[in-house]
């Protein structure tokens, strides 16, 4: 029996800021997921977006930690683990000038949160930052604090720092019972991936099955609606159509269909929002490609069928309007990070802020370490870097010089890197290199990695999988 002071369950983007938050103190801290790799789970199907912080109720706790999360992924985490933070600013256009109250009504509220130097900008401004918006567009809402960034390698940095601080990742632990205990100081007993783990404290950021792990723990106070959000990926090639992250005037239930410069250079379409009654619905259908085209053809005409190269779906944990972030009064001991739907990504480093604080306030010491590492080796990635660079670093190690993913111009070094950092799959190593993300999603290299992984893990083939067990690409075969 392990036993800890904290066990966070949930290794998406709120749990692995939580992870690495409390990895500055003297603590036994565990990370379950249940899914093969980090970031499997909610995280994985996030636009990237690090929101400014309009769109928010000033009152909401949303708004407040979507601004703190945004200031310190830009002004701190961004440079202390190695991210690719692009500053690229957003918009929310307008059709018709009728609507300019609206804009200045989110303007203001943007103020009251703190966001800095929201400006409403004309046509003129636009055509000289935007030239591939369509007539329609009359005006819109100026926030140069947002940006974008990996969402996977985002989650991948938090962990692996996290890790370098003493926590521990416990990968395919699917959390199946949790007791309430009063033994040693330990509050809880959780059973997961045939384990058993004893806790003072527990943390809930199990993303759509939070509701599942509270009433597991004694505390059933809420409900997680899916909803789902289809997205839509053009090919790298079509990189110069959009300069910003472009919304629509929001609606009271949606951001609507958004325009979105990725941080790897493809842009992207989405998301749609409709409630879903199954936690596993990923699906794309032809009625969320329509919506989508639609919406995102209205700003920009030019955008066609033609260029896009993946259809996603992914869904959002939603249990109300705003975040419940708390410590459940029915169990004590129990801390919960649900509903962290958008703008969750940008709030997450706020949000674990909030959750050490809480667990502090109720009985928590926090002693901090005398070393702690928050320094993370930004990783080599040939798609981000001048040809010049990529000259030196073929120099030093020829295998740079391999390349495996043409479309995306990924080397051997980094599939290799990859896995050290801990991909065991296909997908973990695609979401940190981006092989098999280009137009021809693997036809090419996916073999290759797959040798390279069999020499790195020492599995055989019929033993790798695309996203863990039950997706093998090779099966019933000696090779």
């Amino acid at each position: 029996m392990e036993t800890c002071d904290v066990l966070i369950v949930g290794a998406g983007v709120t749990g692995a800021a939580i992870a690495r938050e409390l990895s500055r103190y003297k603590l036994k801290i565990f990370l379950l997921e249940k899914e093969v790799e980090a970031a499997f789970g909610v995280s994985k199907s996030n636009s990237g977006i690090i929101h400014a912080g309009t769109q928010n109720p000033p009152s909401s706790l949303k708004g407040r930690l979507c601004v703190e999360g945004n200031r310190l992924i830009r002004e701190e985490l961004s440079k202390d683990l190695g991210l690719t933070f692009v500053q690229c600013g957003q918009l929310i256009v307008i059709f018709d000038l009728k609507d300019l109250p609206a804009l200045e009504k989110i303007k203001k509220e943007g103020g009251e949160l703190g966001v800095k130097g929201l400006e409403i900008v004309d046509r003129a401004w636009l055509d000289a930052r935007e030239p591939n918006l369509g007539p329609e567009v009359k005006a819109a809402l100026y926030a140069p604090t947002a940006g974008i960034v990996s969402p996977y390698r985002f989650v991948y940095a938090l962990v692996e720092n996290a890790a370098a601080n003493g926590v521990e990742l416990k990968t395919s632990h699917k959390v199946t019972a949790i007791r309430r205990v009063d033994e040693g100081g330990a509050r809880f007993e959780v059973e997961a991936g045939g384990e058993t783990y004893r806790t003072r404290f527990l943390v809930n950021a199990a993303g759509l099955f939070a509701d599942e792990i509270s009433a597991l723990a004694g505390a059933p106070s809420f409900k997680i609606t899916p909803r789902k959000g289809e997205e839509y990926l053009l090919d790298k090639k079509r990189g110069h159509l959009v300069n910003h992250i472009i919304f629509p005037l929001p609606s009271e239930n949606s951001k609507g269909i958004l325009i979105i410069k990725t941080s790897d250079g493809n842009p992207m379409i989405g998301p749609t929002a409709h409630e879903t009654g199954d936690k596993a619905d990923l699906s794309t259908t032809d009625e969320g490609l329509a919506e989508a085209l639609a919406g995102a053809r209205r700003m920009m005409p030019s955008i066609s069928r033609g260029d896009i190269i993946a259809y996603f779906a992914g869904l959002r944990p939603a249990c109300g309007r705003d975040f419940v972030i708390r410590r459940e009064d029915a169990a004590p001991g129990l801390i919960t990070a649900a509903g962290i739907q958008s703008p969750g990504l940008t709030a997450a480093p706020a949000i674990a802020v909030m959750a050490a604080d809480i667990l502090k306030t109720h009985g928590l010491g926090l002693e901090p370490k005398k070393e702690f590492h928050r320094l993370r080796p930004r990783p080599a990635h040939l798609f981000q870097i001048p040809p010049e660079e990529t000259k030196r670093l073929i120099a030093k190690n020829p295998a740079y010089g391999d390349i495996v993913c043409r479309c995306e111009m990924v080397s051997a070094v980094e599939i290799r890197d990859a896995i050290k950092r801990g991909a065991r799959t296909l997908d973990g190593v695609k979401f940190r290199t981006r092989a098999q993300s280009g137009r021809c999603h693997g036809g090419f290299c996916t073999t290759r990695i797959i040798k390279i992984m069999r020499e790195e893990l020492g599995l055989p083939v019929t033993e790798i999988t695309k996203r863990g067990p039950g997706s093998e690409l090779i099966k019933g075969e000696r090779i």
